[in-house]
């Protein structure tokens, strides 16, 4: 017997539809089991499989009933159809029994699919590789920082997005305007920070590290290579008061005492970048205490203020660049001198390195060509001698540059230190000292404290094959490798090291 359908479905559109649905349906499982089987990642193969061709695989199933109800409206109008007929789904006629077998079969084949795509279009929505990699030019700075960053193997979405369908819904809206931004052209350079509307980290940063589990010290060693002629290497050695939350260690010492759950820091800044505070308040939530300490020389004036945000501290107001970091060339230039990268064979690598990265350009291609020059230049002119002896070790320090440089500096996107500075510390940016600046104080006379020893001891200082260690637990006394005259104790570091040559 010939297989046959209702005479409404043989239609040019409904043909048309058949088609686009059938071929897009074996796209989906040939590019499916491909991409399984590839080790190859590639930024645009998740949208194709997962968003794209299922498109035109729905795209293809409406046209069929829409070239149905075209021609079953058109042989009414003819009058081979009465007007008020409704369908007739008879199953003892070969053709209606044919079309509900297929419709059963390409609804239940269809319904699969979309299961399938619509779990890894979930999922393919939350990766490391679609958040970086898609829109190359915009996100490509912050993709090279997540990648050397502490948190590279935790993916984009548990920091941005958390747990539960609502947050996600929230950044999936909140992309829209985003994918016509990168569209259209209209982001802007760089991409505005803080971001506005972002999950409390106590919801993203607190599932792996919470207040009760943060406490006591921690030893951080340094070595800065100063920018003398003969790169001298100068080594610290701190014992971080990380302190935190747990009773038995006591509660109110170290840094994250900030977050302590029995007390809560609210602030008040008044503009964009949350630098500038003129007002904290402190409250105690066992006794229910409240004490406001007050910036002396720039207290809060609400009336006369362009902006404001009051704002309750956690994670992010100190951690603020917890993936996405972007050192300064000092400190760059410093990590290539001590991994080796960047060989101290050349007198003032360290110092011509810094001032290479810290000229303008345009372009990372632009900026490639401008180091290379620069410091090319700068031997020849000054130390042909040793230009010539250590060419190798020159163009060494040149690919060491430069490697360091496009990993922390973005000219297209205007994305440097500079614009997302890093409040943990306050060697270039204000961080610490936004509040404990001997400044605020309360009523009472309480004072937020700039001192050194409530953050961290010095347990060793000095030249690296020199160094002066601590005799006691009470540490030393900071000691500036250039002599300023006791000037760092009245100044912030970032008033000096924020700017140009970032000597150290």
């Amino acid at each position: 017997m010939k297989f046959r359908l209702p005479q409404s479905v043989y239609n040019p559109i409904s043909y048309a539809g058949a088609a686009i649905a059938l071929i897009s349906t074996f796209m989906f499982v040939f590019l499916y089991v491909l991409a399984s089987l590839s080790s190859i990642d590639h930024a645009y193969t998740g949208i194709v499989i997962f968003l794209i061709v299922p498109a035109f695989i729905i795209l293809g199933l409406i046209l069929i009933p829409i070239g149905m109800a075209r021609t079953i409206h058109r042989q009414k109008r003819l009058g081979k159809l009465p007007r008020e007929a409704f369908p007739i789904l008879d199953l003892n006629q070969p053709r209606h029994r044919n079309a509900v077998i297929i419709f059963s079969i390409g609804t239940i084949i269809f319904l699969f699919l979309s299961a399938l795509g619509s779990y890894e279009a979930y999922h393919y929505t939350e990766s490391v590789e679609f958040c970086g990699k898609v829109c190359h030019e915009v996100m490509h700075p912050e993709y090279i920082a997540y990648n050397k960053s502490p948190h590279a193997r935790v993916t984009c979405a548990e920091c941005h997005v958390g747990e539960g369908a609502n947050w996600y819904v929230k950044s999936k809206l909140s992309g829209l305007y985003q994918v016509y931004a990168a569209l259209a052209n209209v982001y802007p350079k760089p991409i505005p920070t803080p971001i506005k509307n972002l999950r409390p980290a106590r919801e993203t940063c607190e599932e792996c590290h919470w207040p009760q589990k943060t406490y006591g010290k921690q030893q951080r060693k340094s070595i800065y290579v100063l920018p003398d002629e003969q790169n001298t290497q100068w080594g610290i050695d701190l014992l971080m008061n990380t302190g935190g939350g747990n009773p038995a260690l006591g509660n109110n010492s170290g840094i994250h005492w900030h977050i302590n759950p029995d007390i809560e820091i609210e602030y008040i800044t008044t503009n964009e970048q949350r630098s500038v505070i003129p007002r904290v308040i402190l409250r105690d939530k066992k006794t229910g205490e409240e004490t406001i300490f007050e910036d002396k020389d720039n207290p809060f004036d609400e009336e006369n203020a362009d902006f404001v945000e009051r704002r309750i501290m956690d994670c992010i107001d100190c951690h603020n660049r917890p993936a996405h970091t972007y050192d300064d060339p000092s400190r760059f230039v410093n990590v290539a001198i001590a991994a080796g990268v960047i060989p101290t064979s050349l007198p003032f690598i360290k110092k011509t390195a810094v001032e290479a990265c810290m000229q303008e350009y345009e372009t990372t291609e632009e900026a490639m060509a401008g180091i290379r020059e620069y410091m090319t230049t700068f031997y020849q002119e000054n130390y042909p001698d040793l230009a010539a002896k250590y060419k190798d070790d020159l163009e060494k320090a040149i690919a060491g540059v430069q490697d360091a440089f496009s990993e922390n500096i973005f000219p297209f996107m205007k994305v440097s230190f500079e614009q997302y500075p890093d409040n943990i510390g306050h060697m270039n940016s204000e961080g610490c000292f936004r509040c404990h600046n001997d400044r605020h104080a309360s009523d009472d006379g309480r004072v937020i404290t700039k001192k050194c020893v409530s953050c961290h001891t010095i347990m060793a200082q000095g030249p690296v094959e020199s160094m002066t260690f601590a005799s006691s637990q009470e540490g030393l006394e900071f000691q500036h490798p250039v002599d300023i005259d006791g000037a760092w104790k009245e100044m912030g570091c970032y008033e000096c090291h924020n700017t140009p040559p970032l000597d150290f």
